[in-house]
């Protein structure tokens, strides 16, 4: 339990501490003009209420990798607490907070433009693709997973395919409509779903008749059945995305920014945000092993008892009862859904920024949205598994090149760069050396892959700081 307390206490205060440096090092403006009246239309671009941007964002990055990441994950053992913790703070929410801001800063730009912009023409056309194959990836995942759990909560003629079919119809109108139309009115139910859902959990952890044997007094090694064939480096640190550090989340902070007020909000926005998403991966991990009594006890429990989502079906109903843990089971597939409609939201959105296509009138919305949602119902026909583990991986990715194109902003603007440097080379890597090993990359040699991975995240960086110091030279001969 003392684990538990003491790494929602540094969550919280990471916010506060670690979150305002990050606040220093950018310098947010109050008196900047924001994109959603420059450029107001009424459809992307739109001012919202505070607490809606809020809701909005966290609503979009908390899908079910901070619950179901976070489950798979705790599997590693107690190095996955630290991983939430530290990878929150220090990598994902500097992550979310300097692409919204920087997005801000190119009045909304879709994240593509964003790191094209700060890494060259090659790499933003290479973006383009790479964060609408994500973005589709991601409505196809997280259809697929709530049609599953409503399915079994609902009669049996409502089975699978019906949900499927009504969710997908769902993302259909919320691609399109304007976002305060649909989004910004029913994401205020969903985000009090899964609110109760995170709170009612963590309030059994706290004040319940529950132990959480964290086994951190007996070390950091890797607790997975599977420990030979699933090392902890790079395993857990693509398993724990969304609960950390997840380049899908950079996607979604330009959709925010176009409706932020004020730049002094976009700390409590986009950090708030990634914060709290944290806060709900540490409630999952630490129920999981509490309820299952142990990491081992944990792998056979998945085993017998139909995977991550059985789990949380049976923690929500145990220790919430049959009313709360509806809602609870309600807030988790909430999560997918307001992960899945705005991820092919900003599929529009970037499709929209790098074509020029006008987006004012909802005809247009609707035939570049058309081939978007062709690719999805494609993409969905592929085994859940395999979706699943290249979704992850994409992920990370898109995180290294996002930390990358951060950094070299920071740089340019003769700020703090350190900040996002560690974070981006780490992130490197991780994505290198994973898929490198992993079964479906290319199966190379543990070690062997895990050297490459440092070598080239090493080798990145001795190019990024001799192109400054280059940059500085240019710039100093000039005056």
């Amino acid at each position: 339990m003392t684990t538990f307390l003491v790494a929602l206490a540094i969550l919280v205060g990471g916010y506060y501490v670690y979150g305002t440096l990050m606040e220093r090092i950018i310098g947010c403006d109050p008196d900047r003009k924001m994109p959603c009246y420059t450029k107001q239309d009424g459809v992307d671009y739109i001012p919202l209420p505070t607490w809606k941007v809020f809701l909005i964002q966290f609503l979009n990055i908390a899908g079910l990798g901070p619950i179901f990441g976070a489950i798979m994950g705790i599997m590693f053992g107690p190095s996955a607490f630290l991983w939430i913790v530290f990878g929150t703070i220090l990598a994902g929410a500097v992550h979310d907070f300097l692409s919204g801001v920087i997005s801000i800063r190119k009045d909304g730009a879709s994240l593509p433009e964003i790191v094209g912009a700060e890494l060259g023409t090659g790499i933003k056309q290479l973006m383009r693709g790479f964060s609408l194959l994500l973005m589709m990836l991601v409505g196809a995942v997280f259809v697929l997973t709530p049609s599953g759990l409503i399915a079994g909560m609902t009669p049996e003629w409502m089975d699978t395919k019906f949900w499927i079919a009504v969710i997908f119809i769902y993302y259909m109108l919320a691609t399109v409509l304007p976002i305060d139309k649909l989004i910004g009115n029913i994401y205020p139910l969903f985000g009090f779903a899964l609110l109760f859902m995170a709170v009612g959990i963590m309030g059994v952890l706290i004040f319940g008749d529950v132990t959480i044997p964290d086994g951190l007094t007996d070390g950091l090694y890797n607790r997975s059945a599977m420990a030979d064939t699933q090392p902890l480096f790079p395993m857990m640190f693509v398993s724990i995305a969304c609960g950390a550090i997840s380049g899908f989340h950079a996607t979604q902070s330009p959709m925010m920014a176009r409706c932020l007020k004020n730049e002094k909000l976009a700390r409590p926005i986009f950090y708030g945000a990634m914060v709290a998403e944290g806060i709900v991966a540490l409630i999952w991990a630490a129920a999981a092993i509490a309820f299952a009594g142990g990491y081992s006890e944990l792998d056979t429990y998945l085993a017998e008892n139909g995977g991550a989502g059985g789990l949380v079906h049976n923690i929500s109903i145990s220790w919430l009862g049959t009313f709360g843990g509806i809602l609870a089971i309600i807030g988790v597939i909430a999560a997918p859904i307001t992960t899945g409609d705005t991820a092919l939201r900003s599929a529009r959105l970037i499709a929209a920024d790098f074509l020029g296509f006008d987006q004012s009138k909802i005809v247009k919305r609707i035939l570049l949205s058309l081939p978007i949602f062709a690719v999805t119902y494609t993409i969905m026909q592929t085994d859940f598994n395999i979706l699943w583990r290249y979704f992850a991986w994409c992920n990370q990715t898109l995180a290294m090149f996002t930390l990358w194109a951060i950094t070299v902003y920071l740089a340019r603007n003769g700020k703090m760069y350190a900040a996002t440097l560690l974070p981006a080379m780490f992130m490197t890597c991780v994505c290198i050396t994973y898929i490198l090993f992993a079964p479906e990359g290319l199966g190379l040699d543990y070690t062997l892959s895990v050297g490459i991975g440092i070598i080239l995240a090493c080798l990145l960086c001795a190019w990024f700081l001799k192109s400054i110091a280059f940059t500085r030279q240019i710039t100093t001969t000039e005056e």
